[in-house]
């Protein structure tokens, strides 16, 4: 590495498509790293007690938490569905075109699924989360 540029976080400086490949994976082996973390270091603060956590709320912020636990789930709902019904169809499209595909499709296609109903899943948990404080 002797005489190669190098920037940031460790990027080769460098324009060839190969090194700008590589430095994308490094920035986003880097951001998600960093997201990680903050999401570690706000889980693992301190929760108040339930009841602290609750009687200082007045009655209109306990119905906008319960309002926005409600738009926030059929938000969740309606674009996992969405997201759901295009992912198979492009896949049946595909299988469609061409038969012999269908093994290397069907595979990708359910953990794509997956994925799609454990965002929905993570906004039940959240909405649930905020429905709890009324």
């Amino acid at each position: 590495m002797f005489g190669v540029p190098v920037g940031p976080l460790g990027f080769v400086i460098n324009n060839n498509k190969e090194n700008v490949m590589l430095n994308r994976k490094n920035l986003n082996l880097a951001l998600s790293f960093l997201a990680v973390m903050f999401v570690a270091t706000v889980a693992s603060a301190q929760e108040a007690t339930h009841a602290a956590a609750t009687e200082g709320l007045a009655g209109n912020v306990k119905m906008a938490l319960a309002i926005a636990a409600g738009i926030g789930m059929s938000i969740a709902s309606v674009g996992g569905a969405l997201g759901q019904g295009k992912a198979i169809a492009a896949a049946l499209e595909g299988i469609a075109r061409n038969p012999g595909a269908q093994p290397k499709v069907f595979i990708p296609m359910l953990v794509g699924l997956a994925l799609v109903e454990s965002l929905v899943i993570l906004a039940f948990v959240v909405c649930s989360g905020l429905a709890g404080k009324i």
